[in-house]
């Protein structure tokens, strides 16, 4: 199973959900740059796809059952069926980000618009609070403030104002080929009942270039909380695929 992570959130806060699927799977928890604690620098999506295939190729992987991302994740998730040449048998796009059909000016002042809130988020302890309630954001068996705590310290290390414009706009942007190929592969598309408005675009672009795309809507969940809080349950959903036909 290969796991792609979403923007903004370090690599150790998918780790619970990849732990709970390495019960069943090999995982490769593909970790972005500028999402680890080395001091890598984020360059594009197409990176970030293209170094997972490469890596995957000299793992001597000659496929993949199951493949999930999730936001920028299943934006990866999108290229890389399209793009690499490994075959994935099954794979997940949760709340995939597709590319933006806007002109160019649109589409930088929707990056600047996302740059601003996030770098408002990521450098106010009070500000990340408020958007994600302690109660509601904070992993099982954790201490809320400890949590929280690692995060704002992570972001303030790890994340700076041109990292962050950065993994926005391409996430936004990516490029397509010109002729995307038809796959067998099997595809749902997830997202959280909180965010089906906002990844109506999303879906229709997933589903008009992968035919096959079912889309699975979860009830009471926001953007990516089922993989970030509720790593059981993910494991079951993901198995539930998994065993369909």
């Amino acid at each position: 199973m290969v796991m792609f992570q979403c923007t903004a959130e370090p690599w150790w806060a998918f780790k619970d959900s990849a732990e709970a699927m390495a019960m069943t799977y090999h995982v490769f928890l593909m970790i972005a740059d500028g999402h680890d604690e080395i001091g890598t620098d984020f360059i594009s999506l197409e990176k970030y796809a293209s170094d997972a295939a490469s890596y995957l190729r000299k793992k001597n992987v000659p496929c993949v059952d199951m493949m999930y991302g999730v936001s920028m994740g299943g934006g990866c998730v999108v290229r890389f069926l399209a793009a690499e040449d490994i075959p994935v048998d099954k794979a997940i796009i949760d709340a995939g980000i597709t590319p933006y059909p806007y002109s160019g000016w649109i589409c930088r002042l929707i990056a600047f618009k996302d740059f601003i809130t996030v770098l408002i988020g990521t450098r106010s302890y009070r500000a990340m609070k408020l958007v994600y309630p302690q109660d509601r954001w904070t992993p099982k068996g954790e201490d809320p403030e400890e949590h929280y705590r690692k995060l704002h310290h992570f972001y303030k290390q790890h994340f700076s104002p041109r990292k962050i414009y950065n993994v926005f706009w391409s996430a936004n942007n990516y490029s397509m080929p010109d002729h995307t190929p038809a796959v067998d592969t099997k595809i749902e598309y997830w997202y959280g009942e909180e965010e089906k408005k906002a990844r109506k675009n999303n879906l229709a672009y997933v589903t008009k270039t992968y035919p096959q795309a079912v889309q699975r809507e979860f009830k009471g969940l926001a953007h990516a909380e089922l993989v970030l809080m509720f790593p059981e349950r993910f494991f079951q959903e993901v198995t539930r695929f998994q065993k369909e036909g």
